[in-house]
């Protein structure tokens, strides 16, 4: 703060710019609640008010709350008004006769209480009034004179953090001659009326901080006992004025821990200026939201059984990177590991039907480990090495999942909903495994997919129909309707499951949503196929998808063609309309335009 010894010129603080004179604040109150003040203001009490809405008390004169009072001679009559705050404060100035009466008795049927506060001019960007409890942030600013370009600098700072409503204390305005400076630099450090130090260090003030040289040696002493001893440390914020040539600030030792904001250039200080102001008056930009209640499986206390798959996989890996002869052994290895685990949650005696919802979601939270090795497997033996071998192997894979979600043979008595979890699960890691293909632009694989047949399990087929196509891997569920919030009911609970344990950041819910619009548009252009497309109730918050926009190109539109057997857009566009009202789609609701999710209109029109 204090460069030579010689004592601080006087600089005049700045004022609040847009200063007149008010009668009287004005609180609401409940018509119980007696009210705040005694029946008058100490004498000497007058109330100011800036144009920009401000308020503060003043030695004007003596004022009676009792009906009316006399306010100062020297107080203009400003014309009557009411300005209502968003903080329920507001202003009642009235000077209506000769003798400069306040007027305020008729506010108090209407449940106003009067209330007179220290109030201080926040005119640059706020227009309310603030109550003790809202209380104007004051700061001290400690620096070093290290030269009158710096010097002019911290000057034009702390005029416009008082153009922002903080009061600053600063040796130019503040500490005049005959003053005992080291007195007032303590004083200030340790006044608790002082919410913040602001510690604006060059490579001069951290040079004499550490040197403990009178003035800023001195004044770093102080600041640094206060530091080290108080356990709220952060009324003291360094502001990093300079670097040194490895880009570290040039802050005393004591300080080179804290956080601080860096002030080293024009840019950076309007850069940082929001964040400084909001830090001083405690409004930070983001706060930490308000604790939420545990998660339903975490509340349950279930646990999720280790995987002998992740040791599988991990060998798998390593033989598909090192080209090792016997790949199909590594590979088989694993996915029965996958599907002995999923087996193993299947439901083969009667459960706690009271309970079975809870069930489910417990089930559902286990299998998801599955869903994830399987999708690893894809996105790493798609991306690295495809092949027939490998397309033959996710093709018998599907298969043992139909197999996961139908009945045990074994069972002979059993209700539909006992199976569900295992539905959902297969649902979900269809949906996983087109969006990784997708990602891996596995576009042959796709196609052979969502063409194949699949052979039906044993408890599943009907009569004369052994195969299926891939609308045999759609699931849903009802007991899931325990995720509704309470007295409603969701559209898709098995999407709001999915959505939930969408935690992967290589496939987001968008990308599983996108895959769902594919498979939908392959049951519209697919003999016998159906499909409900759950997850697209949420398609709103997806936005557009880039796989079917990019699809307007005719390079990019040969992808789709790949996986849909189309060649032109023209013949998509015939095959979709005519699948759609097939299908009936008009009549679903709750679900945005396909056509226009697909961008149907736009595909293949490009060069």
């Amino acid at each position: 703060m204090i460069g030579p010894a010689t004592s601080a010129p006087s600089v005049p603080k700045p004022p609040c710019p847009a200063t007149k004179d008010v009668a009287l604040i004005l609180a609401p109150r409940a018509p119980d609640r007696p009210n705040p003040l005694p029946d008058s203001l100490p004498r000497g009490t007058a109330l100011r008010y800036g144009s920009c809405g401000c308020g503060e008390l003043l030695n004007r004169g003596s004022q009676k709350l009792a009906g009316r009072g006399p306010v100062s001679s020297s107080t203009p009559r400003p014309p009557r008004s009411h300005v209502p705050h968003t903080n329920g404060l507001a202003i009642c100035h009235s000077a209506h006769d000769n003798r400069r009466h306040l007027s305020f008795a008729e506010t108090r049927p209407f449940g106003f209480a009067v209330a007179a506060t220290s109030v201080h001019c926040t005119h640059s960007n706020s227009r309310r009034l603030r109550s003790e409890e809202d209380l104007t942030p004051r700061v001290f600013i400690s620096y070093s004179w290290s030269s009158p370009g710096h010097q002019a600098r911290i000057r034009q700072w702390a005029e416009q953090m008082v153009n922002d409503g903080v009061d600053v204390v600063l040796d130019v305005w503040d500490l005049k001659e005959g003053d005992d400076k080291y007195a007032f630099m303590e004083k200030m450090v340790t006044d608790a009326s002082v919410s913040h130090v602001l510690v604006f260090s060059d490579s001069e003030y951290a040079a004499k901080a550490d040197a403990r040289k009178a003035g800023v040696g001195t004044e770093s002493q102080i600041i640094s006992r206060e530091v080290y001893s108080k356990v709220q440390q952060s009324k003291f914020i360094p502001i990093a004025c300079e670097f040194d040539e490895s880009g570290e600030p040039l802050l005393p030792t004591f300080l080179k821990s804290r956080i601080w904001i860096d002030f080293s250039s024009p840019e950076a200080a309007n850069e940082n200026w929001e964040r400084l102001v909001r830090v001083l008056y405690g409004k930070p930009a983001h706060t930490k939201p308000a604790l939420g209640r545990a998660p339903t499986f975490v509340a349950a206390d279930f646990t999720v059984p280790p995987s002998p798959a992740l040791g599988k996989f991990a060998a798998l890996r390593h033989a598909i990177i090192q080209d090792k002869v016997g790949l199909k052994l590594y590979r088989q290895d694993f996915l029965d590991a996958c599907c002995d685990y999923a087996d193993a949650l299947r439901i083969r005696e009667r459960p706690d039907l009271t309970n079975l919802g809870q069930r489910v979601l417990e089930d559902c939270g286990r299998l998801k480990l599955v869903r994830d090795h399987i999708v690893d497997w894809v996105l790493l033996e798609s991306g690295t090495k495809p092949s027939a071998e490998f397309d033959e192997a996710l093709l018998a894979l599907l298969e043992r999942l139909l197999e996961l979600k139908s009945r045990p043979a074994e069972v002979n008595s059993w209700n539909e909903s006992w199976f569900e979890a295992h539905r959902v699960f297969v649902y979900e890691t269809f949906l996983y495994t087109i969006a990784a293909l997708l990602k891996a632009d596995s576009f042959d694989s796709l196609h052979l997919i969502l063409t194949s047949h699949y052979l039906l399990p044993e408890t599943e087929g009907y009569g004369a129909k052994r195969f299926g196509t891939f609308d045999a891997f759609y699931g849903h569920s009802e007991t899931l309707q325990i995720l509704a919030p309470e007295g409603r009911r969701l559209n898709a609970p098995a999407a709001e499951l999915i959505k939930r344990q969408a935690d992967r950041t290589d496939l987001p819910f968008a990308a599983v949503i996108q895959a769902e619009l594919l498979v939908l548009m392959m049951a519209l252009i697919v003999d016998g196929a159906q499909w409900h497309p759950q997850t697209l109730n949420y398609s709103s918050h997806a936005g557009r998808f880039p796989f079917f926009l990019r699809a307007a190109r005719r390079r990019d539109f040969l992808k789709l063609a790949k996986v849909t057997g189309v060649e032109s857009g023209d013949q998509l566009r015939a095959a979709v309309k005519a699948g759609l009202e097939e299908l009936r789609v008009d009549g679903w609701r709750d679900f945005a335009s396909f056509w226009s999710s697909m961008n149907m209109d736009a595909l293949d029109t490009l060069s």
